[in-house]
């Protein structure tokens, strides 16, 4: 289920958008987004505190407060239902669209009596926004781009928030008497990006007790169909939830059968007819005979067929049968092998939380190292000053092995500009230990523009990581026009790490890029760009998308010792 402070969250960025699109103060807006990210990133339970609680929080007032404890008392915050009633639905719906923001979804809606994405797409079509005031032919492209995005993400949700149901319903399904085994499976447990539905697996001798208790959780909205083998359900959130239950003596091959992809499944369905056996979820039998041969783990399933475990997030037909023949199956990274985070954020830029707090927060992590990457100046917005980032190096330095003997490294998330330049000249980059540099505006200037922008970048010899390299987010923009095979071409010859980011909303490089990235020789630091405390977590995301990717731990800069970080972090400044 949610988080609290992530439905807090969510209605106060609503409330934000719906003071916008009504014309209200913009000041007022920003307002409530500001306090919407700090509970969104707020560690503890928002729902236990008080007004006095509340306002602890940084950006959160004496009024934001009581609207919050309004909502955990009453369900609802009465000034929110007030502007909700005072727009259509088919508005709030627009604005929801990526490129289209809230004042422009009501002049549509004033203007043309525009209140739904169908109608919105045939104005568009039929040329009907040029002639309106703050429109024209480049803002109809960019709708229609939106609305493409919109449509190509369906009903798919982030693995992020997939995985926090799958969880939650995980460990109710485990409390139940008779209950062996209990796990996700599907396109979750092989961390794709974004997730259609979510397959959870019991291992029981029983199944109506299971199947029962799924469609009687308060996260169920609708059930979809009730069966002795297979229930559906849809949560409250839209989430389609499928769920089976299997003897515990077929749960290895029921956990083999339903986390492979459909291509792999095939794959090794082939190889159990060429052995003469048969292959299901209920296990590995052999064909004459009807004998099982194989069942109770994976383990078992897979050598029976003459091959390794295979990870999860491989189990995709992109070659990892025949490396499994070969014996060359890469032992891919995991999170056990990430020794700290190098690129972070505290709350003097965007961040949310104090630099003692997120370096406290990164020591109980078991980090050996762990670096603070706040905006350098060319991000106007963050107000960063030479003055500031100096003294925040001071207390870097003043920290440095305090927690737990984690050192720490005093970095910067450089903006690359048109042309590829950063942020600051080299005498004044030379202070800091590492540079993430990373695209945060004119995403457009074309693939030759951006491809140039790019290997400047890399050939900087202060820059360190190329942050979310393509900027997606998914579900609302594509990655950036580029020539990819010459950017990581340039990567691997200047020694530039490649970043994973593990935002949920970016994953970024994601698992295909990686891949061909991987095969230029390229070198990979998986991070999480922590704007808070909980966000650290996300490393798991990253993890994954590095596994999908093929990465071991010698791909991964950040899960070398620091000795040897630091030689890479030198590039050819080395003497």
């Amino acid at each position: 289920m949610v988080r609290p402070n992530e439905e807090v969250e969510a209605l106060l960025q609503e409330y934000a958008d719906l003071i916008a699109i009504t014309g209200g103060e913009a000041f007022k807006a920003r307002a409530y987004e500001k306090a919407a990210r700090a509970i969104g990133g707020y560690p503890a339970d928002v729902s236990h505190l008080d007004v006095a609680g509340l306002k602890e929080i940084p950006g959160v007032g004496k009024s934001i407060a009581e609207k919050v404890v309004e909502y955990f008392h009453t369900g609802h915050v009465t000034v929110v239902e007030e502007r909700r009633a005072r727009i259509p639905a088919g508005v709030r719906q627009l604005i929801t669209i990526p490129t289209l923001g809230p004042r422009k979804a009501m002049a549509l809606y004033q203007d043309l009596h525009i209140s739904s994405v169908g109608e919105l797409a045939d104005a568009v079509k039929a040329e009907k926004l040029r002639d309106l005031k703050g429109f024209g032919r480049k803002t109809e492209e960019n709708i229609l781009h939106g609305i493409a995005l919109m449509q190509q993400a369906g009903g798919r949700i982030l693995m992020s928030t997939a995985m926090e149901a799958a969880e939650d319903i995980v460990a109710e399904l485990s409390r139940i008497t008779g209950c062996e085994h209990c796990a996700y499976g599907g396109s979750l447990r092989r961390m794709k990006e974004t997730i259609g539905d979510i397959d959870i697996l019991v291992a029981a001798r029983r199944s109506a007790p299971f199947m029962d208790a799924l469609t009687e959780l308060p996260s169920t909205g609708e059930v979809i169909a009730h069966g002795e083998k297979k229930t559906s359900i849809r949560t409250v959130k839209g989430v389609q939830v499928d769920l089976r239950v299997v003897r515990p003596d077929a749960w290895g091959a029921g956990m083999q059968y339903f986390t492979g992809s459909q291509a792999h499944n095939i794959r090794t369905r082939t190889i159990a007819v060429r052995l003469g056996l048969k292959l299901s979820e209920y296990g590995l039998f052999e064909t004459e005979s009807g004998k099982r041969v194989a069942s109770r783990s994976e383990d078992e399933v897979y050598a029976r067929l003459g091959l390794p475990l295979i990870p999860p997030t491989l189990r995709e037909d992109r070659g990892e049968i025949e490396a499994g023949l070969r014996g060359e199956l890469p032992e891919v990274v995991t999170e056990r092998d990430i020794r700290g985070d190098l690129h972070t954020h505290t709350d003097l830029t965007d961040g949310l939380t104090s630099l003692e707090e997120m370096v406290a927060a990164a020591a109980e992590r078991g980090y050996a190292y762990y670096a603070v990457t706040d905006h350098a100046p060319n991000l106007y917005m963050q107000r960063m000053t030479d003055d500031k980032i100096r003294a925040q190096r001071e207390q870097v330095r003043s920290l440095d092995g305090e927690h737990h003997g984690m050192r720490l490294l005093h970095g910067t998330e450089l903006n690359i500009g048109p042309e590829g330049e950063v942020d600051w000249p080299d005498e004044f980059l030379r202070g800091f230990d590492l540079c993430v540099a990373a695209v945060h505006s004119h995403f457009n200037v074309g693939r030759k523009a951006m491809t140039h922008r790019l290997v400047h970048a890399c050939e900087n010899p202060h820059v360190n990581i190329i942050g979310h390299p393509t900027t997606r987010l998914l579900g609302k923009r594509p990655g950036i026009d580029a020539d990819l095979d010459e950017v990581f071409a340039a990567c691997a010859r200047t020694g530039t790490a490649l970043e994973v980011n593990a935002q949920p909303d970016r994953l970024d490089l994601g698992d295909e890029d990686i891949l061909l990235a991987r095969s230029h020789g390229a070198k990979f630091a998986i991070d999480t760009d922590a704007h808070s405390i909980p966000q650290l977590a996300f490393l798991r995301y990253g993890v994954g998308t590095a596994q999908r990717g093929w990465l071991t731990p010698d791909d991964v800069i950040n899960t070398w010792p620091l000795r040897r970080l630091r030689r890479f972090l030198r590039k050819d400044r080395a003497g």
